[in-house]
């Protein structure tokens, strides 16, 4: 997640009025510089997810319609495809050799279209099924998936897991990523096991008396809450407004309290109580060391909440970024994708509309003959150690 710059992350936490202040001529110790720093660091990582989640709920859907629509007019286009290659085969005005580069075209509209359940692709791969040159085709299937299986394996570091139950290339690539995504989440959790132990391990090593700072932490927390819970009690308040007013508080409040929120907690006693903002300044070193604990952990979890936030869009928006978010950045790969999609679409839409004249169609099947082979050869070349 990107930071937010100093100043605007400075700005804002003496916003909230959370920071504390040092009185004059007296620097602040190093217990209090650390609780700042923190407080500075969950606003910033706090307004990076929220700038995420923002452009998220502005994107997103619109994306995903535009990918789901781009879908289904490629396949009805596809379809359009096969039938007008199936029809053209029946007829007498292709030579042998046209024939079989048509066939080889229809093979792989129908190898594209076979999860749908259209009654004439699914009739039509029946027709196909028992070319003799079907088995040439799926033999090269098995190929390309052998070296697309090689090549995995050595991305991933590992074999693909049952490698005989994938014949295709789509088939292994899905099995592969299927298997580097096991294989990714499971090094997650082992990384964040040596993590947490490794932490475990320096507080031990550096704070002998952990049990009470731990009890010193839970206390810091829960005298901020019973301090709310006590001012914000609804049955204590007999004007109706104000009772909804106190039980919409006290539900904040308890949210914040489950989730160790101190910042959503600490903000409240400052609107509610009406402290001083100064009162921090006058906490011991060890009960604001116990605080920064907690605003410690709940930076954690937000780091983690934008991490996981970016990963799942990266997924769903078919986004290829290493960088992390960036409005600009990844509204342009938005915008990239859906003009790859329109202009693919217009491409197919065009050879439909041109293959309809017979010297065109051979032209087409010839020069769709020449790029499989170019494919086939740069898959060879890319197989090559």
């Amino acid at each position: 997640m990107t930071p937010l710059p100093e100043e605007n992350s400075n700005a804002a936490a003496q916003a909230l009025g959370l920071r504390v202040q040092a009185a004059k001529d007296v620097p602040l110790t190093a217990a209090q510089d650390r609780f700042n720093q923190l407080l500075l660091r969950i606003e910033a990582a706090t307004q990076a997810l929220e700038r995420l989640q923002a452009w998220s709920d502005r994107y997103r859907h619109a994306h995903m319609q535009l990918l789901y629509e781009a879908a289904n007019q490629t396949a009805q286009l596809h379809k359009r495809l096969l039938l007008f290659l199936h029809e053209r085969l029946q007829g007498d005005d292709l030579t042998a050799q046209q024939q079989r580069m048509a066939r080889q075209q229809v093979r792989r509209l129908i190898a594209q279209l076979t999860a749908s359940s259209d009654a004439q692709i699914q009739a039509l791969d029946e027709i196909y099924r028992d070319d003799d040159a079907a088995h040439e085709a799926a033999q090269d299937s098995v190929v390309a998936a052998q070296r697309l299986r090689e090549k995995m394996e050595a991305a991933m570091g590992q074999p693909l897991h049952n490698p005989s139950l994938y014949q295709s290339p789509d088939e292994v690539l899905a099995a592969g990523m299927r298997q580097w995504q096991q294989q990714h989440v499971a090094d997650e959790a082992r990384k964040a096991a040596k993590r947490a132990a490794r932490k475990a391990q320096r507080r031990t090593a550096a704070h002998p008396q952990q049990v009470p700072q731990h009890i010193e932490t839970k206390s810091a927390i829960r005298t901020v809450y019973r301090q709310l819970a006590s001012l914000l009690h609804p049955d204590r308040e007999m004007d109706p407004q104000a009772q909804e007013s106190k039980t919409r508080l006290m539900g904040e409040v308890n949210r914040a309290y489950e989730r160790n929120d101190l910042t959503t907690l600490l903000r409240l006693q400052l609107q509610v109580a009406h402290v001083d903002p100064q009162h921090l300044a006058r906490l011991s070193n060890e009960k604001l060391t116990a605080m920064s604990q907690l605003l410690k952990d709940q930076l954690a979890a937000l780091q983690d909440d934008g991490w996981q936030l970016e990963s799942q869009l990266k997924r769903e928006l078919g986004l290829a970024l290493d960088a992390p978010f960036s409005e600009e950045v990844w509204t342009q790969a938005l915008h990239r994708i859906q003009a790859d999609r329109r202009y693919a679409l217009e491409c197919l839409e065009a050879d439909l509309e041109r293959i309809q004249q017979g010297s065109e169609l051979k032209r087409w099947l010839k020069a769709q003959a020449l790029l499989a082979k170019e494919h086939a050869m740069q898959a060879t070349l890319d197989g090559l150690p």
